[in-house]
């Protein structure tokens, strides 16, 4: 394991900025580095349809055709504070100096990604052809996944490095994802001298709101508003109130009950205080679970047992590319690369767990691809 070229890698890619729409610097140097290396290179059209200003990116290297391809695959966009990133190492951790996110989710992924390929190059491994599908605005819901040209991908399983823990966690379930978007619609009336003729907007979303069941509601579902908004003088009652929010759960049939749930306290509000409601929930994402025993997590795990690394198959609270890859027809598992704290000041990656996976991979592509 060349820890320094890793380690080096890493910085080189974090302090390049590229949050969420605004990939272009780093995905053009990323493209670079992997053609480099053998890759032939291709960028989509999917920042023109989101308002960014580069798309997706496709490297594909040739390996052995009789042998099924398979795909490894991260996000390019980082969250907000990203700009101006400065990576120092404390104690085997890689941190930012303080003012900034780290970038590690999901830059950590891509740093393994391409130590993976150098690796399978200069021990000259027999490898089947590998897809490495680099995505952009993963972090503003999904965004480059869901305009990802499947056509283009020939893969029909891959792995993706986005999950935030020690190396060897592996995704087996992450939930659906509805975000509800509407505005009360009331009368509007000057609060002072004619508060009567008034049907307040606010008044119905706060009644709506005090009585829906939120946060955790039960083992595999979370509901949240995140939002409430009503620009009006203080001497207007107000019109229209807006509110925002979502629904998540691993069980699609509690999913819906949740968001009929809500909606049926935006009904009643309404009802009661004789105005109407616009809008409503629209979906992002759809949930996944794979089988216990499913044969390609098997193969992941024994990988992870095989470098030493103890395995913990898990669901997550969150939704990724996978979602989105997997609607597609792709297995795509999910898998961690090391990185804690994401979205936050304190974010921070260990050294030895990036390393970890690499190994981890190396072991996955040596030993458990079969031939086609």
């Amino acid at each position: 394991m060349n820890e320094q070229r890793l380690v080096e890698t890493f910085f080189k890619y974090v302090t390049i900025d590229s949050e969420s729409l605004f990939e272009r610097e780093f995905a053009v140097e990323l493209a670079k580095d992997f053609e480099n290396l053998g890759c032939s290179i291709h960028f989509d059209k999917a920042g023109e349809k989101i308002g960014g200003n580069i798309g997706n990116l496709y490297c594909t290297f040739r390996g052995n055709d009789e042998k099924e391809s398979i795909m490894f695959s991260a996000h390019m966009d980082t969250v907000k504070p990203g700009k101006n990133i400065k990576p120092v190492v404390r104690d085997g951790m890689i941190k930012s100096f303080g003012d900034t996110i780290l970038g590690a989710d999901d830059k950590a992924g891509i740093a393994v990604i391409i130590e993976l390929l150098r690796r399978i190059k200069e021990e000259n491994i027999d490898c089947p052809t590998i897809e490495f599908i680099f995505t952009i605005a993963e972090e503003m819901g999904l965004k480059g996944a869901l305009n990802l040209d499947y056509s283009r991908i020939n893969s029909k399983s891959g792995i993706i490095l986005d999950v935030g823990g020690k190396a060897g966690k592996i995704i087996s379930a992450a939930p659906g994802h509805v975000v509800l978007d509407g505005t009360f619609i009331g009368v509007s009336s000057h609060a002072g001298s004619n508060p009567e003729s008034g049907k307040s907007s606010v008044r119905m979303a706060c009644e709506a709101i005090s009585n829906m069941k939120l946060q955790r509601i039960d083992r595999e579902t979370t509901a949240n508003i995140s939002g409430m908004f009503s620009d009006c003088a203080t001497n207007i009652i107000s019109e229209r109130t807006r509110i925002l929010g979502e629904v998540r759960s691993l069980n699609p049939e509690k999913l819906e009950k949740q968001m009929n749930h809500m909606l049926g306290k935006i009904e009643k509000a309404c009802k009661k205080y004789n105005g109407k409601f616009e809008g409503g929930f629209t979906e992002t994402y759809k949930s996944y679970k794979y089988p216990e025993k499913d044969e390609f997590i098997e193969k992941l795990r024994m990988a992870c047992e095989n470098e030493g690394v103890d395995s913990k198959i898990c669901a997550s609270g969150g939704g990724s590319d996978a979602n989105i890859m997997i609607e597609n027809g792709i297995k795509a598992i999910n898998f961690s690369c090391g990185m804690e704290k994401s979205h936050s000041l304190e974010e921070e990656v260990s050294i030895e767990e990036l390393k970890k996976v690499v190994n981890i991979l190396v072991e996955f592509i040596k030993k458990n691809l079969k031939k086609s």
